[in-house]
């Protein structure tokens, strides 16, 4: 059996955090990927993201983890799979505004935890996650495009031009025009290599 409809009085039970409707169905967010009891006091996903389930085992099957906070399952989710979640969302979004409190609401959890367990397990804070992969994406950019350095900053999710330009040289050592002055220069020298 797959997800559920969605109803005016199942979508009211969630925006009022009705603990009457736990137990007779959870609710799954597609863009984190977590499943909760109606009553959970997290922040209510958008309409559009939620799938129903009127059991947890569905929601595990149809891959969903549960909920840090509420536990539909009655069991604590592990560290792991809960950073692992964290990690998934911002693989999938880092190129958007992102900060450690929308981190904590997308996956249930308080912002404090979060940062806490997820530097325990990776050794880096979110924040320093996120901007690591900014950084690698901004990368590829000036190797493989002809975006100028403020769009390469922007389609990284670094729209402050002056911030992008210093945090790219702090991570990489050079700026983003001189990374990728380097990088068709290495090219170029590779295919000439390559032709003689």
């Amino acid at each position: 059996m797959g997800p559920e409809e969605l109803t005016a009085a199942k979508w009211k039970a969630i925006v009022s955090n009705d603990s009457k409707f736990d137990g007779r169905f959870f609710y799954a967010v597609r863009t984190t990927g977590i499943f909760c009891r109606p009553s959970c006091k997290s922040k209510p996903p958008k309409r559009g993201n939620i799938c129903i389930f009127r059991h947890a085992e569905q929601a595990l099957s149809a891959g969903f983890r549960p909920c840090k906070r509420c536990k539909p399952t009655g069991q604590r989710l592990p560290d792991e799979d809960w950073i692992s979640v964290v990690t998934a969302y911002i693989d999938r979004y880092y190129m958007q505004p992102l900060n450690l409190e929308t981190l904590a609401d997308v996956s249930h959890g308080s912002m404090y935890h979060l940062h806490r367990t997820f530097k325990k397990l990776t050794g880096i804070t979110p924040m320093a996650y996120i901007q690591q992969k900014r950084i690698e994406h901004a990368k590829e950019l000036l190797k493989h495009s002809t975006a100028s350095i403020a769009e390469v900053g922007r389609l990284a999710g670094l729209s402050n031009l002056s911030y992008f330009i210093t945090l790219f040289k702090k991570v990489t050592g050079h700026t983003p025009a001189s990374y990728r002055q380097l990088t068709k220069q290495n090219r170029e020298e590779s295919t000439n290599g390559e032709s003689s």
